[in-house]
Protein backbone atom coordinates (compact mmCIF):
# COMPACT_ATOMS: atom_id res chain seq x y z
CA UNK A 1 0.00 0.00 0.00
CA UNK A 2 1.64 3.34 -0.74
CA UNK A 3 2.43 6.19 1.39
CA UNK A 4 -0.12 8.52 3.25
CA UNK A 5 1.63 12.60 2.86
CA UNK A 6 -0.11 15.90 4.13
CA UNK A 7 -0.18 18.88 2.25
CA UNK A 8 -2.29 22.15 2.07
CA UNK A 9 -5.73 21.51 0.27
CA UNK A 10 -5.40 23.43 -3.40
CA UNK A 11 -8.85 24.18 -5.03
CA UNK A 12 -8.02 21.29 -7.69
CA UNK A 13 -9.18 19.57 -4.27
CA UNK A 14 -12.93 20.38 -4.71
CA UNK A 15 -14.39 17.48 -6.04
CA UNK A 16 -12.47 15.34 -3.99
CA UNK A 17 -13.40 17.31 -0.78
CA UNK A 18 -16.94 16.94 -0.98
CA UNK A 19 -16.69 13.32 -2.22
CA UNK A 20 -15.20 12.69 1.32
CA UNK A 21 -17.93 14.89 3.16
CA UNK A 22 -20.52 12.93 1.73
CA UNK A 23 -19.03 9.41 2.90
CA UNK A 24 -17.67 10.78 6.37
CA UNK A 25 -21.15 12.82 7.53
CA UNK A 26 -24.60 12.22 7.33
CA UNK A 27 -25.93 15.74 8.17
CA UNK A 28 -23.94 19.15 9.68
CA UNK A 29 -21.76 18.31 5.83
CA UNK A 30 -19.90 21.16 4.48
CA UNK A 31 -21.51 22.62 1.21
CA UNK A 32 -19.49 23.74 -2.18
CA UNK A 33 -20.11 26.90 -1.49
CA UNK A 34 -18.41 26.47 1.96
CA UNK A 35 -15.33 25.05 0.56
CA UNK A 36 -14.78 27.03 -1.62
CA UNK A 37 -15.08 30.16 0.75
CA UNK A 38 -12.33 27.89 3.15
CA UNK A 39 -10.11 27.00 0.16
CA UNK A 40 -9.61 30.77 -0.55
CA UNK A 41 -8.72 32.03 3.04
CA UNK A 42 -5.34 32.94 3.35
CA UNK A 43 -5.85 32.88 7.61
CA UNK A 44 -7.30 29.34 7.62
CA UNK A 45 -5.44 26.16 8.19
CA UNK A 46 -6.84 23.66 5.31
CA UNK A 47 -4.86 20.32 5.29
CA UNK A 48 -5.68 16.87 2.89
CA UNK A 49 -4.11 13.65 2.88
CA UNK A 50 -3.58 12.04 0.15
CA UNK A 51 -2.81 8.42 -1.18
CA UNK A 52 -1.90 8.33 -4.96
CA UNK A 53 -4.29 10.43 -6.42
CA UNK A 54 -7.19 10.13 -3.56
CA UNK A 55 -7.58 12.04 -0.93
CA UNK A 56 -7.69 10.17 2.12
CA UNK A 57 -8.73 12.56 4.83
CA UNK A 58 -8.92 16.69 5.75
CA UNK A 59 -8.68 19.00 8.47
CA UNK A 60 -10.00 22.44 8.89
CA UNK A 61 -8.81 24.64 11.34
CA UNK A 62 -10.12 28.71 11.84
CA UNK A 63 -8.28 31.60 13.45
CA UNK A 64 -10.60 34.43 15.28
CA UNK A 65 -8.90 37.15 13.98
CA UNK A 66 -7.28 39.43 16.72
CA UNK A 67 -7.21 36.44 19.34
CA UNK A 68 -4.79 33.89 20.01
CA UNK A 69 -7.89 30.89 19.91
CA UNK A 70 -8.07 28.27 16.73
CA UNK A 71 -11.02 26.42 16.06
CA UNK A 72 -10.85 22.85 14.73
CA UNK A 73 -13.62 23.43 12.55
CA UNK A 74 -13.50 19.68 10.73
CA UNK A 75 -12.10 16.44 10.74
CA UNK A 76 -13.05 14.00 8.20
CA UNK A 77 -11.04 10.79 7.64
CA UNK A 78 -12.47 8.12 4.31
CA UNK A 79 -13.81 4.77 5.96
CA UNK A 80 -11.39 2.93 3.47
CA UNK A 81 -8.45 4.68 5.30
CA UNK A 82 -9.30 4.51 8.98
CA UNK A 83 -7.28 2.31 11.45
CA UNK A 84 -4.12 4.03 10.32
CA UNK A 85 -3.98 6.88 12.48
CA UNK A 86 -4.40 9.54 9.97
CA UNK A 87 -7.02 11.59 12.07
CA UNK A 88 -4.26 11.64 14.66
CA UNK A 89 -1.41 13.07 12.14
CA UNK A 90 -4.13 15.46 10.48
CA UNK A 91 -4.92 17.06 14.08
CA UNK A 92 -1.19 17.05 15.40
CA UNK A 93 0.13 18.76 11.91
CA UNK A 94 -2.87 21.02 12.21
CA UNK A 95 -2.10 22.12 15.62
CA UNK A 96 1.70 22.45 15.03
CA UNK A 97 0.34 24.69 12.21
CA UNK A 98 -1.97 27.05 14.45
CA UNK A 99 0.84 26.99 17.20
CA UNK A 100 3.17 28.82 14.87
CA UNK A 101 0.49 31.11 13.61
CA UNK A 102 0.14 32.27 16.98
CA UNK A 103 -2.92 30.23 18.79
CA UNK A 104 -2.62 29.09 22.14
CA UNK A 105 -5.44 26.95 22.48
CA UNK A 106 -7.57 25.11 19.86
CA UNK A 107 -10.93 24.59 21.09
CA UNK A 108 -14.04 21.68 18.96
CA UNK A 109 -16.92 20.58 19.22
CA UNK A 110 -17.82 16.62 18.75
CA UNK A 111 -20.91 14.84 19.05
CA UNK A 112 -21.65 13.64 22.48
CA UNK A 113 -22.78 10.47 21.46
CA UNK A 114 -19.66 10.05 19.21
CA UNK A 115 -17.22 7.88 21.81
CA UNK A 116 -14.63 6.74 19.31
CA UNK A 117 -13.64 10.48 18.23
CA UNK A 118 -14.06 12.01 22.25
CA UNK A 119 -11.81 9.03 23.67
CA UNK A 120 -9.14 10.43 20.57
CA UNK A 121 -9.58 13.96 21.32
CA UNK A 122 -9.11 12.88 25.11
CA UNK A 123 -5.65 10.77 24.31
CA UNK A 124 -4.64 14.09 22.17
CA UNK A 125 -5.10 16.10 25.14
CA UNK A 126 -8.01 18.16 24.99
CA UNK A 127 -10.51 18.66 27.96
CA UNK A 128 -13.99 18.68 28.40
CA UNK A 129 -15.44 22.02 29.66
CA UNK A 130 -18.98 22.55 27.80
CA UNK A 131 -22.36 20.72 26.84
CA UNK A 132 -24.49 21.85 24.27
CA UNK A 133 -27.85 20.32 24.06
CA UNK A 134 -29.63 20.65 19.78
CA UNK A 135 -26.22 21.54 18.47
CA UNK A 136 -25.98 19.37 15.08
CA UNK A 137 -28.72 19.38 12.06
CA UNK A 138 -30.06 16.39 14.05
CA UNK A 139 -30.47 17.91 16.86
CA UNK A 140 -27.53 16.36 18.52
CA UNK A 141 -25.94 17.29 21.54
CA UNK A 142 -22.18 18.54 21.76
CA UNK A 143 -19.33 18.49 24.03
CA UNK A 144 -17.09 21.25 23.56
CA UNK A 145 -13.20 20.85 24.01
CA UNK A 146 -9.87 22.90 24.11
CA UNK A 147 -6.49 22.09 24.48
CA UNK A 148 -3.68 24.37 25.22
CA UNK A 149 -1.48 24.37 22.38
CA UNK A 150 1.30 26.80 23.99
CA UNK A 151 2.05 25.85 27.43
CA UNK A 152 0.90 28.57 29.48
CA UNK A 153 -1.28 27.66 32.67
CA UNK A 154 -4.50 29.98 33.13
CA UNK A 155 -4.06 32.33 35.82
CA UNK A 156 -6.89 34.39 38.14
CA UNK A 157 -9.65 33.18 40.61
CA UNK A 158 -12.18 31.11 38.56
CA UNK A 159 -15.17 33.19 37.70
CA UNK A 160 -18.56 32.15 36.20
CA UNK A 161 -19.45 35.14 33.94
CA UNK A 162 -22.31 34.27 31.97
CA UNK A 163 -22.69 35.25 28.27
CA UNK A 164 -25.43 37.82 26.95
CA UNK A 165 -25.45 38.13 24.03
CA UNK A 166 -26.69 42.30 22.13
CA UNK A 167 -29.62 41.52 20.47
CA UNK A 168 -29.02 45.03 17.95
CA UNK A 169 -26.41 46.05 16.52
CA UNK A 170 -25.57 49.38 18.87
CA UNK A 171 -25.88 47.61 22.39
CA UNK A 172 -23.10 46.39 23.23
CA UNK A 173 -22.59 48.08 26.46
CA UNK A 174 -25.88 47.17 27.75
CA UNK A 175 -24.75 43.57 27.15
CA UNK A 176 -21.87 43.66 28.89
CA UNK A 177 -23.06 45.52 31.98
CA UNK A 178 -26.15 42.74 32.17
CA UNK A 179 -22.61 40.15 32.43
CA UNK A 180 -21.15 42.12 34.61
CA UNK A 181 -24.31 42.10 36.93
CA UNK A 182 -25.11 38.42 36.74
CA UNK A 183 -22.09 37.15 37.08
CA UNK A 184 -21.75 39.50 40.89
CA UNK A 185 -25.37 39.18 41.54
CA UNK A 186 -26.44 35.52 40.75
CA UNK A 187 -30.53 36.31 41.10
CA UNK A 188 -29.94 39.24 38.44
CA UNK A 189 -31.98 38.33 35.44
CA UNK A 190 -30.84 39.82 32.22
CA UNK A 191 -33.18 41.07 29.64
CA UNK A 192 -33.83 42.76 26.22
CA UNK A 193 -35.96 45.07 28.03
CA UNK A 194 -33.17 45.62 30.62
CA UNK A 195 -30.61 45.96 27.41
CA UNK A 196 -32.84 48.48 25.69
CA UNK A 197 -32.82 50.26 29.19
CA UNK A 198 -29.72 50.84 30.02
CA UNK A 199 -28.83 51.90 26.45
CA UNK A 200 -31.54 54.57 27.16
CA UNK A 201 -29.68 56.00 30.11
CA UNK A 202 -25.93 55.45 28.86
CA UNK A 203 -25.87 56.50 25.37
CA UNK A 204 -24.08 59.70 24.16
CA UNK A 205 -27.14 60.05 21.47
CA UNK A 206 -24.51 60.51 18.51
CA UNK A 207 -21.88 58.68 17.22
CA UNK A 208 -19.67 58.87 13.86
CA UNK A 209 -22.76 56.89 11.90
CA UNK A 210 -25.86 55.13 13.30
CA UNK A 211 -27.49 54.90 17.15
CA UNK A 212 -25.41 56.51 19.85
CA UNK A 213 -22.88 54.60 21.37
CA UNK A 214 -22.61 53.67 25.37
CA UNK A 215 -20.73 56.36 27.25
CA UNK A 216 -18.66 54.61 29.88
CA UNK A 217 -19.74 56.73 32.93
CA UNK A 218 -23.31 56.03 31.62
CA UNK A 219 -22.49 52.41 31.46
CA UNK A 220 -21.79 53.33 35.59
CA UNK A 221 -24.07 55.24 36.41
CA UNK A 222 -26.49 52.55 34.94
CA UNK A 223 -24.88 49.87 37.53
CA UNK A 224 -24.88 52.03 40.43
CA UNK A 225 -28.83 52.85 39.90
CA UNK A 226 -29.21 48.94 39.83
CA UNK A 227 -27.56 48.50 43.60
CA UNK A 228 -23.88 47.86 42.05
CA UNK A 229 -20.64 49.69 43.15
CA UNK A 230 -18.92 51.20 39.86
CA UNK A 231 -15.60 53.30 38.80
CA UNK A 232 -14.61 54.91 35.35
CA UNK A 233 -10.92 55.13 34.08
CA UNK A 234 -10.44 57.59 31.27
CA UNK A 235 -7.07 58.42 29.41
CA UNK A 236 -8.51 61.75 28.43
CA UNK A 237 -11.24 64.52 29.85
CA UNK A 238 -13.35 66.15 27.80
CA UNK A 239 -16.45 64.59 25.60
CA UNK A 240 -15.32 61.09 24.51
CA UNK A 241 -16.44 60.03 21.22
CA UNK A 242 -16.31 63.35 18.72
CA UNK A 243 -13.58 61.65 16.23
CA UNK A 244 -15.36 61.87 12.79
CA UNK A 245 -18.41 63.68 14.02
CA UNK A 246 -18.76 66.82 11.90
CA UNK A 247 -22.02 68.14 12.25
CA UNK A 248 -21.87 70.88 14.93
CA UNK A 249 -25.39 70.61 16.19
CA UNK A 250 -24.25 66.56 17.21
CA UNK A 251 -21.18 67.62 18.85
CA UNK A 252 -23.00 70.01 21.30
CA UNK A 253 -25.49 66.99 21.82
CA UNK A 254 -22.76 64.67 22.78
CA UNK A 255 -21.11 67.34 25.13
CA UNK A 256 -23.92 68.16 26.84
CA UNK A 257 -24.98 64.38 27.44
CA UNK A 258 -21.00 64.39 28.43
CA UNK A 259 -21.55 66.68 31.32
CA UNK A 260 -25.05 65.54 32.57
CA UNK A 261 -22.92 62.07 32.88
CA UNK A 262 -20.28 63.72 35.06
CA UNK A 263 -22.63 66.15 36.62
CA UNK A 264 -24.70 62.79 37.98
CA UNK A 265 -21.70 60.97 39.20
CA UNK A 266 -20.07 63.72 41.18
CA UNK A 267 -23.61 63.57 42.78
CA UNK A 268 -23.20 59.96 43.51
CA UNK A 269 -19.79 60.42 44.60
CA UNK A 270 -19.03 57.66 41.94
CA UNK A 271 -15.16 57.63 41.46
CA UNK A 272 -13.75 58.78 37.65
CA UNK A 273 -9.81 58.31 37.27
CA UNK A 274 -8.43 60.82 34.63
CA UNK A 275 -5.50 58.29 33.97
CA UNK A 276 -4.65 55.40 31.87
CA UNK A 277 -5.68 51.89 33.47
CA UNK A 278 -3.22 49.45 33.10
CA UNK A 279 -3.20 45.88 32.36
CA UNK A 280 -1.82 44.80 35.89
CA UNK A 281 -4.61 46.77 37.31
CA UNK A 282 -7.47 44.94 35.50
CA UNK A 283 -6.00 41.47 36.76
CA UNK A 284 -5.40 42.55 40.08
CA UNK A 285 -9.14 44.36 39.91
CA UNK A 286 -10.55 40.90 38.50
CA UNK A 287 -8.63 39.03 41.22
CA UNK A 288 -10.79 41.22 43.99
CA UNK A 289 -13.66 40.06 42.34
CA UNK A 290 -14.61 43.17 39.97
CA UNK A 291 -15.97 42.71 36.61
CA UNK A 292 -14.33 45.23 34.13
CA UNK A 293 -15.99 46.25 31.02
CA UNK A 294 -13.53 47.14 28.64
CA UNK A 295 -13.80 49.44 25.30
CA UNK A 296 -12.00 48.07 22.27
CA UNK A 297 -12.02 48.95 18.59
CA UNK A 298 -13.21 46.27 16.42
CA UNK A 299 -10.52 46.47 14.13
CA UNK A 300 -8.21 43.93 14.46
CA UNK A 301 -11.62 41.58 14.70
CA UNK A 302 -13.80 42.35 11.53
CA UNK A 303 -11.39 45.55 9.81
CA UNK A 304 -14.23 48.20 11.00
CA UNK A 305 -13.03 50.84 13.36
CA UNK A 306 -16.17 50.45 15.63
CA UNK A 307 -16.56 51.25 19.31
CA UNK A 308 -17.45 47.81 21.08
CA UNK A 309 -17.55 46.88 25.04
CA UNK A 310 -16.55 43.39 25.86
CA UNK A 311 -15.98 41.74 29.53
CA UNK A 312 -12.48 40.66 30.89
CA UNK A 313 -13.21 37.31 31.75
CA UNK A 314 -9.83 35.84 32.68
CA UNK A 315 -6.26 36.05 32.15
CA UNK A 316 -2.75 34.09 32.30
CA UNK A 317 0.91 35.13 31.94
CA UNK A 318 0.52 35.97 28.29
CA UNK A 319 -3.05 36.58 27.54
CA UNK A 320 -6.00 38.53 28.75
CA UNK A 321 -10.01 36.95 28.00
CA UNK A 322 -12.72 38.76 27.12
CA UNK A 323 -16.65 38.00 26.61
CA UNK A 324 -17.87 39.40 23.40
CA UNK A 325 -21.76 40.50 23.24
CA UNK A 326 -21.58 40.19 19.26
CA UNK A 327 -23.18 36.93 17.66
CA UNK A 328 -21.94 37.88 13.97
CA UNK A 329 -20.22 35.25 12.97
CA UNK A 330 -16.60 36.85 11.79
CA UNK A 331 -16.35 33.88 9.07
CA UNK A 332 -19.73 34.70 6.91
CA UNK A 333 -20.93 37.81 8.36
CA UNK A 334 -24.48 36.35 9.77
CA UNK A 335 -25.88 36.28 13.28
CA UNK A 336 -25.05 32.28 14.52
CA UNK A 337 -27.31 30.53 17.28
CA UNK A 338 -27.31 31.71 20.55
CA UNK A 339 -25.91 27.96 21.21
CA UNK A 340 -23.10 28.49 18.76
CA UNK A 341 -22.10 32.06 19.63
CA UNK A 342 -21.68 31.74 23.40
CA UNK A 343 -18.93 28.84 22.69
CA UNK A 344 -17.49 31.44 20.20
CA UNK A 345 -17.94 34.21 21.77
CA UNK A 346 -17.07 33.58 25.35
CA UNK A 347 -13.28 33.53 26.99
CA UNK A 348 -11.48 34.75 23.67
CA UNK A 349 -7.66 34.44 24.40
CA UNK A 350 -6.39 37.53 23.35
CA UNK A 351 -2.33 38.23 23.63
CA UNK A 352 -1.09 41.16 25.76
CA UNK A 353 0.39 43.09 23.23
CA UNK A 354 -2.89 42.92 21.38
CA UNK A 355 -4.64 44.16 23.48
CA UNK A 356 -3.13 47.12 24.30
CA UNK A 357 -3.57 48.20 20.78
CA UNK A 358 -7.29 46.76 20.48
CA UNK A 359 -7.67 48.74 23.87
CA UNK A 360 -7.68 52.30 22.17
CA UNK A 361 -10.33 53.41 19.88
CA UNK A 362 -10.08 56.58 17.72
CA UNK A 363 -7.47 59.61 16.77
CA UNK A 364 -7.35 60.59 19.96
CA UNK A 365 -6.60 56.56 21.41
CA UNK A 366 -9.17 56.75 23.92
CA UNK A 367 -8.91 53.86 26.58
CA UNK A 368 -11.67 53.83 29.45
CA UNK A 369 -12.68 50.80 31.48
CA UNK A 370 -15.56 50.61 33.48
CA UNK A 371 -15.35 48.49 36.66
CA UNK A 372 -18.69 47.28 38.37
CA UNK A 373 -18.35 45.27 41.56
CA UNK A 374 -21.28 44.20 44.39
CA UNK A 375 -22.28 46.76 46.94
CA UNK A 376 -20.78 45.65 49.70
CA UNK A 377 -17.47 45.70 48.23
CA UNK A 378 -17.28 49.38 47.58
CA UNK A 379 -14.96 50.88 44.47
CA UNK A 380 -11.30 51.21 44.92
CA UNK A 381 -9.62 54.46 45.12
Amino acid sequence: MSEIFLRKALPDDLDNLLRLEKVCFATDRLSRRSFRRWLARVDGIFLVAQRDDALCGYVLVTRRRGTRLARLYSVAVDPACRGEGLARQLISKAERAARDSGALYMRLEVAADNHAAISLYRKLGYEHFGYYRDYYDDHGDALRMEKCIHAYEPGGAGRVIPWVPQTTAFTCGPASLMMAMAALDSGYRPSVAEEIQIWREATTIFMTSGHGGCHPVGLALSAVRRGFAAEVWINQQGPLFLDGVRSAHKKRVISLAHEGFLDEAKRNRMPVHYEEIEQERLVDSFDEGAVSLILISTYRLDRRKAPHWVVLSGYDESCLYVSDPDAINLDTGEKQSEVRAAMECQHLPIARDSFARMSRFGSSRLRTAVLVRNKVAGPAV
